[in-house]
């Protein structure tokens, strides 16, 4: 087997730490990314003793790579502010082929009980305390109070779906769905909720923009990036859960406005490309092989991909 130049870890758990030292160990440069608030889901699940020792772990993990990546500025920033050394931003991109408002799907918006006219509201992600789901469902039910025609689809699985499905019948429980059959969920909806503020990114917003979803956020991670208040879709202010729900019902009630909004996501969603995104990537590996010369000796350009997936 040929010898790496470069070897890039996805994951932060023990797979991940015997990866970085089995590199440091062979003198082969070493890059990673951060892609999870582990540190902050230990709150939603009765453990809130192990977010400080989580973000050690997570810092000392990351600190022993030439470079980490993640995908927003804010991100960035608050990790070098913990002690993050070697932070740099690589974004993210979405398929906006496999996600577009042409798969909207009537019959599957029959089988939600919406009528013609009526109002789609979707939330997708797992079904899990650090999604803020309770936030999400409290925006829908002052939504419909206004709107009465209106309809919840929660697509996704989880630990919460028995417990949500008990309290929430009216709710349509759609459960995992990928592919075309997940695109064709998003383009037959008309508002997309987001309330979870765990994210490192949320690709799921990305996801609803380039199908033609108007958004509703926090100014938090993807959406902070992306979305611009009345723009493209709504924001809220972080942790602003009144704020949230005020906007959210503002979008469901101005079938017009909303209309316009999921226009101009798709808009933005079609500026964000793949390829672009990919050969920063590219780019950012070279450059952490690059740096990790001087320290390790090494000679010879690395055998990088051109476009290789983030």
């Amino acid at each position: 087997m040929r010898r790496p130049d470069l070897v890039h870890v996805a994951t932060e758990g023990p797979l991940g730490w015997t990866a970085v030292t089995a590199a440091n160990k062979l003198r082969i440069p070493v890059t990673s990314d951060f892609h999870t608030n582990f540190d902050h889901y230990s709150g939603h699940y009765g453990v809130a003793w192990l977010r400080q020792p989580v973000a050690a772990y997570l810092r000392r993990f990351h600190n022993r790579t030439a470079a980490t990546y993640v995908p927003t500025a804010a991100l960035a920033a608050r990790l070098s502010a913990q002690g993050y050394e070697r932070v740099e931003v690589v974004s993210r991109g979405v398929d906006t082929t496999l996600y577009s408002p042409a798969r909207r799907d009537e019959a599957l918006r029959r089988s939600w009980g919406l009528a013609p006219g009526a109002l789609g509201v979707m939330c997708v992600g797992r079904l899990a305390p650090e999604k803020n789901l309770s936030l999400a469902l409290g925006a829908f039910e002052a939504i419909r109070r206004q709107r009465p025609d209106a309809r919840m689809i929660l697509v996704g699985d989880g630990p919460l779906r028995a417990s949500l499905e008990r309290a929430h019948p009216h709710v349509v429980f759609a459960g995992m769905r990928i592919g075309d059959d997940l695109a064709a969920h998003y383009a037959s909806a008309d508002l997309f909720l987001f309330a979870s503020q765990t994210e490192t990114f949320g690709n799921v917003t990305l996801e609803a923009m380039a199908s033609g979803l108007c958004p509703m956020a926090y100014d938090y991670a993807a959406a902070a990036e992306v979305v611009r208040d009345l723009g493209n879709g709504g924001l809220a202010r972080l942790g602003d859960a009144e704020g949230f729900i005020e906007r959210a019902v503002q979008l469901a009630r101005d079938d017009g406005l909303r209309a316009q909004l999921g226009r101009a996501a798709r808009t933005t969603a079609e500026g964000i490309d793949w390829v672009r995104v990919n050969d920063a990537f590219a780019a950012a590996l070279l450059g952490g092989w690059r740096s990790a010369q001087p320290v390790l000796g090494s000679v010879g350009a690395p055998a990088l991909v051109r476009g290789a997936k983030a």
